[in-house]
C-alpha cells in the first residue's frame, strides 16, 4: 500500500525550529494539487534552495524521509519559473513516481489540509500559533489548542461464498473497480458503521464483520480500516444512485484490479482474488 516504503523510512515527529537545508523538498497545495515540475511521467519537488530568504523563513516543517526533510510553503506565488500547481494525483497510474514520494504527497496534504483549516480558533477566532513543543495549533487568547485530525472511514469487502462485491462511485469518474466505503459517524462503532454503508448504499445485510488492516490515506484526511464481511440474505443489490453507479458480484480470481498497490481497496481485492481472504 501507500504508505509501504521499506527500505525508506518515514519520521512524523515535529521538529520545529529548524532551518531548511538546500536539498530539502517543499510542498504547497491548491486542493489536490501539488506544486511541482511536471514533465511527460517525471515529477519534480521544489527544494527549499530555489527560494527566496523570505519564502524560506515561513516553511512549516512536516515530516522527514530518511534524512531528507520535507516542509510546506502556504504561499501560492513567488516560486521558480517551471513549478507550477499541478493535478497529478489523477494521472498517478501513468507516472514514474517513487512510492516515498507518493506517500510523502499524500501524508503533506494530509498536513497541509489541516493548517490551512485552522488559522483561526475555532472557540473564540483569534488567529492560532504554532505550539513550541509538539505538532499543534495554540490560541493565544483561551488556550485552545489544536491537534491534526484523523477521519475514521472504513473499506468494505463484502463477500458472497466465492464472489466480491466490487462498486464504481457515481460523483467519481474512475476507471477502475473499487470497494464501498465511508466515515464512521459520531456515537458508532467501526463495525455498526459497516453494516450501515452497506444497508445504505446497496440494500444488503451482512454477517461476520472482520477486521483486516488499516491505513493512512492522507487524501481525504483518512485512517482507513479495512473489514470483510458476508451477505446475510438475499445477495440481489439495491444501488444507492446518489453514492453508486454499479455493483457487480464478480468471481473469486476475476475481480479487476487498479493497475497499483497505493490503497487499501485494491489490496483488499487482490487478497480476496488470491483465496487469501
Amino acid at each position: 500500500m501507500i504508505q509501504d516504503i521499506a527500505p525508506h523510512r518515514l519520521d512524523n515527529q515535529y521538529h520545529p525550529g529548524g532551518r531548511p537545508e538546500p536539498d530539502d523538498y517543499v510542498m504547497a497545495f491548491k486542493g489536490r494539487e501539488l506544486l511541482c515540475r511536471l514533465e511527460a511521467d517525471h515529477l519534480e519537488l521544489l527544494r527549499a534552495g530555489s527560494l527566496s530568504e523570505e519564502l524560506q523563513d515561513d516553511l512549516i516543517y512536516l515530516f522527514s524521509i530518511d534524512d531528507r526533510a520535507f516542509y510546506l510553503a502556504q504561499e501560492e506565488s513567488g516560486f521558480p519559473e517551471g513549478f507550477d500547481f499541478q493535478g497529478f494525483w489523477p494521472r498517478r497510474w501513468e507516472l514514474k513516481v517513487p512510492q516515498e514520494i507518493m506517500f510523502a504527497y499524500a501524508t503533506g496534504k494530509h498536513l497541509a489540509d489541516w493548517y490551512r483549516t485552522n488559522r483561526h480558533c475555532g472557540c473564540c477566532g483569534a488567529p492560532t500559533k504554532h505550539a513550541d513543543d509538539e505538532r499543534a495549533l495554540v490560541c493565544p487568547e483561551c488556550d485552545n489548542r489544536i491537534y491534526p485530525r484523523l477521519m475514521p472511514a472504513v473499506i468494505i469487502g463484502v463477500t458472497n461464498g466465492d464472489e466480491l462485491l466490487v462498486t464504481r462511485y457515481s460523483d467519481r469518474p474512475l476507471p477502475y473497480y473499487a470497494l464501498m466505503a465511508g466515515f464512521v459517524e459520531i456515537g458508532e462503532t467501526l463495525e455498526e458503521c459497516v453494516a450501515r454503508e452497506v444497508m445504505e448504499e446497496v440494500g444488503l445485510h451482512v454477517k461476520n464483520i472482520r477486521y483486516y488492516k488499516s491505513q493512512p490515506w492522507g487524501i481525504a484526511d483518512d485512517l482507513l480500516a479495512g473489514f470483510y464481511c458476508d451477505v446475510d440474505g438475499d445477495p440481489t443489490v439495491h444501488l444507492d444512485r446518489n453514492e453508486l453507479r454499479e455493483g457487480t458480484w464478480v468471481k473469486r480470481g476475476e475481480v479487476p484490479l487498479q493497475p497499483d498497490n497505493f490503497s487499501l481497496t485494491c489490496e483488499m481485492m487482490r487478497m480476496f482474488n488470491e483465496g487469501k481472504m
